[in-house]
């Protein structure tokens, strides 16, 4: 297996490093195609990947292709290279709001396509990306796609009607928990806590709680009032946050980006 990447910034690193790192492919069986000569000279450098601008040669030389350019510039590469696509290609494409029915407009009836919908934490091997497969997707492109990305993360496979749902919560997502932390650290800080402890304590409270939720799969409700002892300080906290509109506000925040998602895939 040859794997291509159309588009070699930093979510496609991400991919490609993960990759490489757990032994899925050897870095000599890895085509990083890019405009930007300092992107190839780094991926060559950084992880012993082939490097090449030419996409034709890529997809000539790759049966897997990872399409990880800008959402915009995605329809004109697809149309370079249209024709060279066979039945042998599966495309995996990581363009934010890009339909797989987009996708294989742009691509033809030949490929077959995974679309897939990652968010930042890739980069630091701890990503969450959902992803969904055309029609003539085979059952083995489906196990390829949650080996790859389950590399850096966790991966599930959802029917393509609830990406506008996921790109809100895990793609949108990591910003609107940063925004919450953001606002913990504040408020440490005008109670005299120094800003860079206020920091960490509030980046690890958040990795930790993390990963205990995830590693017990206690329920969360249940979780909240294991911490919150009777007249404690917990409870007095909550009761602010009870009496506030903070669900609401995030119930609301991710409606809209999930319209703002379903807009852009409209466009």
């Amino acid at each position: 297996m040859r794997i291509g990447f159309l588009g070699a910034g930093k979510m496609a690193e991400a991919i490609l490093a993960s990759m490489v790192k757990t032994g899925l492919v050897n870095a000599w069986d890895v085509m990083a195609c890019d405009k930007a000569a300092d992107r190839r000279a780094l991926m060559e450098k950084q992880y012993g990947v082939i490097v090449t601008e030419d996409a034709a040669e890529t997809v000539k030389q790759c049966n897997v292709l990872v399409l990880a350019v800008k959402p915009q510039d995605l329809d004109a590469l697809l149309a370079g290279v249209r024709d060279r696509f066979t039945a042998k290609h599966l495309l995996v494409s990581i363009a934010a709001g890009k339909t797989l029915a987009a996708v294989k407009k742009a691509a033809g009836a030949r490929p077959r396509v995974v679309r897939v919908m990652p968010n930042l934490a890739l980069m630091v091997q701890e990503g969450m990306s959902v992803y969904c497969a055309a029609k003539n997707a085979k059952a083995a492109d489906r196990a390829l796609v949650a080996q790859i990305f389950g590399g850096a993360g966790a991966a599930l496979e959802l029917p393509e009607k609830h990406f506008d749902a996921v790109t809100a919560l895990s793609g949108s997502g990591p910003a609107f928990i940063a925004y919450a932390a953001q606002a913990m650290i504040e408020g440490a800080v005008a109670l005299k806590l120094p800003k860079d402890a206020a920091r960490l304590l509030a980046e690890q409270t958040l990795v930790g709680t993390g990963i205990y939720l995830q590693n017990t799969g206690r329920d969360i409700a249940e979780f909240i009032q294991a911490v919150a002892s009777p007249k404690g300080t917990t409870a007095a906290g909550l009761a602010v946050l009870e009496k506030s509109a903070v669900k609401a506000a995030y119930a609301k925040t991710l409606a809209a980006a999930a319209a703002r998602s379903a807009e852009l895939s409209r466009a």
